[in-house]
């Protein structure tokens, strides 16, 4: 019984050993019963025969001692097998503790995998979401490469059409560069032939316009030529237009301009009057005198050429304190423009803004 109440207390743990085992022991035991009953029997048998069979005591007495080694024997390998059995029970609890350590290592492991589940999980959707933004950045970058192809394509086109001004700008560079020089060599030439005609004139050397001071040419608030003013006249103005007008230079003279100017003494229109009737005074005196140094083509290109304006106090003279300078205020100007003058300025307003635009970044 104490073998049957020992395997129910470890029947939970091993149901199929502990079986194997009550059915080992129960058969022991039925052995062992049985063993018990034919002894007792036998000696049950053998006490009735003693008191039958006195003569066959020693044969059955034998028989007996045979019987009792035989049991004897059997109880040893019982008890051998008894603690064979207590030994398999150990390992067998071993083997069960193992077992509850291996069940709590497979939970943590069960554990630890279902937290890496979860981890991949979230790693799947990081990853699902890169893959969006990566979609999405390659359509952008599609977008974008597209929109650089036609920037390039503009930007190609752009680069015609600046080579093409380029050429332009330095088609017309050229041009104004030959009127650029012949303005200079008629400004030189302007002044080799006042410095050969031994006369003192200051032309300027921008613009090749000769100053004439009023004072000289007329009286005070009057538009009348004096004598000295017609002499000086009579020096200057033949040499100037003379190069003006020659073979070199007429066809590209479009126009003699003499503007007259007052200082600003009285008021507007009385002094643009003045200046005008100053300047009418020696355009028409050069007039009257043309035809004794031109000829009668040079006389006819002349009058289509010749004006005379009236300035009145505008562009005012100021000496270094920026105070009006009067006297150098009332003057006649004599001066020229070339028939491409207009065209300098318009191109070299385009190439400044066009060198300002590559200049910049």
């Amino acid at each position: 019984m104490k073998i049957v109440n020992r395997r129910k207390m470890n029947d939970e743990g091993s149901h199929n050993i502990w079986r194997s085992y009550s059915d080992m022991m129960s058969g022991l035991l039925l052995l062992f019963v049985l063993i018990m009953a034919v002894c007792l029997m036998q000696a049950q048998k053998n006490y009735n025969d003693r008191l039958a069979e006195q003569a066959s005591r020693i044969q059955t007495q034998d028989e007996l001692d045979r019987t009792q080694e035989e049991l004897l024997q059997r109880e040893s390998e019982v008890e051998a097998q008894s603690l064979t059995l207590s030994d398999l029970q150990t390992a067998l609890e071993n083997q069960a503790a193992a077992l509850s350590t291996k069940e709590s290592e497979l939970d943590t492991a069960q554990a630890t995998l279902s937290e890496s589940q979860r981890t991949l999980l979230d790693a799947q959707k990081k990853l699902e979401e890169q893959q969006t933004l990566v979609t999405d950045q390659q359509a952008l970058l599609t977008q974008q490469e597209s929109e650089l192809e036609l920037r390039d394509a503009a930007l190609i086109s752009s680069q015609q059409k600046l080579d093409e001004q380029t050429q332009l700008m330095s088609e017309q560079q050229q041009k104004i560069d030959q009127i650029i020089g012949v303005k200079a060599e008629l400004i030189e030439a302007l002044n080799r032939e006042f410095s050969d005609n031994q006369i003192n004139v200051n032309i300027d050397s921008q613009t090749g316009a000769i100053v004439l001071d009023s004072s000289v040419l007329f009286a005070f608030r009057e538009s009348e030529l004096t004598e000295e003013g017609a002499r000086i006249l009579t020096q200057i103005l033949p040499v100037y237009c003379e190069v003006l007008l020659s073979r070199d230079f007429a066809d590209y003279v479009a126009e003699i301009i003499i503007d007259g100017y007052t200082d600003s003494q009285g008021d507007y229109l009385s002094n643009l009057e003045l200046s005008q009737n100053r300047a009418f005074a020696v355009a028409s005196y050069l007039h009257m005198i043309s035809g004794t140094f031109l000829d009668e083509t040079s006389q006819q290109s002349l009058q289509e050429k010749l004006t005379a304006n009236g300035r009145s106090e505008s562009n005012l003279i100021l000496d270094e304190n920026g105070v009006e300078d009067r006297d150098a205020s009332r003057r006649v100007e004599v001066k020229f423009r070339l028939k491409d003058d207009e065209m300098i300025q318009e191109l070299s307003d385009i190439l400044a803004s066009a060198g300002a635009g590559e200049t910049q970044p």
